[in-house]
C-alpha cells in the first residue's frame, strides 16, 4: 500500500514511541514532520481552549448558585430556585446535596491546578484563593448537620459524631438516630474531604475523612455464615438492614486513597473482627493502616460485584427480601449486646448510573494500588455496558445522547462521567462517552441559560419548571462539577 508523505512520518513516530527526528528523514519526511507537529500544537491549543472554556463554565454555575440559594451568613442551602420568578424554596437541602457543592469545588480547584500547570495562569489568580476559601466555609457552615449518638453496631457500642440527612438550627445538635443518617451521605464526604486534601494539604481534612471511614466501617457486616466466611456488605444506614449499591460503592476509591497515603509508612489501625472458630466471639488486632484499608476496598468491590451486579451487566440497586423481615436484629454474646444479620434474599430495584460509576472509579482505583487485571477488565466491560444501558442516541435530540433525568438521576449522571473521566487510561472509549456529557452541556447552557441557571434536561429545556419551584441547587452543582471534570480531561490530552 503506497503512504503518504505525512502518513509515512506518523507511522514511523509510531514505531519510534513517538519520538521524532530529522535524522536520516528525506525532505519530504522533514516537510511532514513540521506539519505533524503543527496539527498536535492545534490540537493541544484547541483542547486548552475548551478545558478553560469549560472551567469558566463551571465557576459561573457555583457562584449563582451560592448568591442565589445560601444564606450569606449561615450558609443555609435552599433546594430550589426558580430563574424566570427569582424565588428560592423554602426547603432546607439535606446534606447530600450540600456535599454536592463541595464535590463542585474541589473540581474546580483541581482544574484551576492543572489550568496553572499548563501554563495559564489567569484563571487560577482569579479563582483559586477564594475557592479554597469558599471550600473551608462550606466545611465549617456542614457542622449545622453533625450531630452525636451512641451505636451498636456489630462488634461494638460506641459514640459518633457524624452528619444528619437534615439542617439544624444549632451547629452539633443535629439529630442523627436511627434513619436519620446514612451511611452513603458519610462516604460522599469522606471522598470529598480526601480530594480537598489532596488539593490543599489541609491536615483537618484527612483527620476528619478517617474518622469517618471509621465510622462506616463500623457498619460493615462482619458476621459469619455457616461456613465462617463474612456476610459483609454495609447497610443503607444503621437504621436499616437493606444493603445498597450506594452505601458501598462510594467507599472503594477513598479507601484506595487513604491506603496509597499510608503505603509507605508504618501506621496502625485497629480491626475489630468476629473469630471464625465459634463465629460469635468479638476480637480485635492492631494492622497497618495501608493494608487495612486496602483489605477493605478489596472486600467492598468484590461484595457489590458479587451480589449486585446484574445481567445487563450494570448495577441493582440494592440487596432486599429480607427473611423473616427488615427489622434490625440483635444477639448477646458474654453478656454484651451486639447487632446481628439480617439475611437477605434479592438484589432489587431500578439500576442507577451513580451505581455503576462508582464501581468504574473503585475499579480503576483498584487496578492502579494492586496491578491486577481483573479490575481493569471490569472497567472496560462496566463502562461499555452503562453507556449502552443509560445513554439514549436520539431520543430528545438527534444526534444527541440524552440520559435520564427524573429524580434525582441528574447529579447520578455526574458520577457515572466521573468514573469516565477517571478511567480514561483503561478504556479508549470513554473519550467518546465524555464527549456525550460535554456535547449535552453546551446545549443546555447555549440554548437555555437562564439568568445563569440550567433546567432538569438539558436537551428539552424549563418545560413546567418555569412555573414550578424552578431547579435543583445541587444539580447546578452538579453541571459545575461536570464542566470541571471535563475541562481536566481537556487538559490531561495536552500533558
Amino acid at each position: 500500500m503506497q503512504l503518504n508523505c505525512i502518513a509515512q512520518v506518523a507511522f514511523r513516530v509510531a514505531l519510534m514511541g513517538g519520538a521524532m527526528t530529522t535524522s536520516g528523514m528525506s525532505s519530504c519526511s522533514q516537510n511532514a514532520i513540521q506539519q505533524v507537529e503543527q496539527v498536535e500544537e492545534t490540537v493541544d491549543d484547541q483542547a486548552k481552549e475548551m478545558a478553560l472554556r469549560n472551567l469558566e463554565r463551571s465557576i459561573a454555575l457555583v457562584d449563582i448558585t451560592i448568591e442565589k440559594q445560601f444564606d450569606p451568613q449561615t450558609f443555609e442551602m435552599r433546594r430550589f430556585y426558580n430563574p424566570f420568578t427569582q424565588v428560592k424554596s423554602g426547603e432546607r437541602a439535606s446534606v447530600w446535596m450540600y456535599t454536592a457543592g463541595i464535590e463542585a469545588v474541589n473540581a474546580i480547584i483541581g482544574g484551576l491546578k492543572k489550568a496553572q500547570q499548563a501554563g495559564d495562569n489567569t484563571l487560577y489568580e482569579q479563582h483559586y484563593t477564594r475557592y479554597v476559601q469558599l471550600l473551608n466555609k462550606l466545611y465549617e457552615e456542614a457542622d449545622y448537620y453533625l450531630g452525636s449518638f451512641e451505636l451498636v453496631s456489630y462488634t461494638q457500642t460506641k459514640s459518633w459524631s457524624v452528619y444528619a440527612v437534615d439542617r439544624v438550627n444549632q451547629k452539633g445538635q443535629a439529630n442523627v438516630s436511627g434513619i436519620l443518617n446514612v451511611y452513603d451521605d458519610q462516604m460522599w464526604l469522606i471522598r470529598e474531604l480526601l480530594e480537598s486534601h489532596h488539593l490543599t494539604g489541609n491536615a483537618a481534612y484527612l483527620e476528619k475523612a478517617e474518622y469517618l471511614t471509621e465510622y462506616v466501617l463500623d457498619g460493615w457486616d462482619t458476621t459469619l455464615d455457616d461456613q465462617g466466611i463474612e456476610n459483609g456488605g454495609i447497610p443503607w444506614g444503621p437504621g436499616y438492614t437493606t444493603k445498597h449499591a450506594c452505601s458501598n460503592g462510594p467507599l472503594i476509591t477513598p479507601l484506595v486513597w487513604l491506603h496509597e497515603l499510608y503505603k509507605d509508612k508504618s501506621d496502625q489501625v485497629e480491626r475489630r473482627y468476629i473469630d471464625a472458630a465459634d463465629r460469635e466471639t468479638r476480637r480485635t488486632e492492631m494492622v497497618k493502616k495501608a493494608d487495612y484499608y486496602l483489605d477493605y476496598a478489596k472486600k467492598t468491590y468484590g461484595w457489590q460485584k458479587s451480589h449486585l451486579l446484574n445481567s445487563n451487566g450494570v448495577y441493582s440497586d440494592m440487596m432486599g427480601g429480607c427473611v423473616p423481615n427488615c427489622d434490625i436484629q440483635y444477639e448477646t454474646i458474654g453478656g454484651v449486646r451486639y447487632r446481628s444479620n439480617t439475611p437477605l434474599r434479592d438484589a432489587v430495584g431500578e439500576a442507577f448510573t451513580y451505581n455503576s460509576g462508582t464501581m468504574i472509579s473503585g475499579g480503576a482505583d483498584l487496578y492502579r494500588a494492586t496491578g491486577e487485571e481483573s479490575y481493569a477488565r471490569d472497567v472496560r466491560a462496566l463502562s461499555q455496558a452503562s453507556f449502552s444501558q443509560f445513554a439514549s442516541l436520539g431520543r430528545d435530540v438527534p444526534q444527541y445522547h440524552s440520559f435520564g433525568t427524573d429524580g434525582f438521576k441528574n447529579w447520578f449522571n455526574g458520577i457515572l462521567l466521573r468514573g469516565y473521566q477517571e478511567s480514561t487510561n483503561l478504556n479508549e472509549q470513554n473519550a467518546a462517552y465524555l464527549q456525550a456529557f460535554q456535547r449535552n452541556l453546551d446545549y443546555g447552557f447555549e440554548r437555555f441559560n437562564q439568568n445563569g441557571y440550567l433546567p432538569t434536561n438539558l436537551l428539552t429545556g424549563w418545560a413546567g419548571e418555569r412555573d414550578g419551584q424552578g431547579v435543583e441547587g445541587m444539580f447546578m452543582f452538579t453541571y459545575a462539577a461536570q464542566y470541571a471534570l471535563l475541562g481536566q480531561h481537556h487538559l490531561s490530552a495536552t500533558d
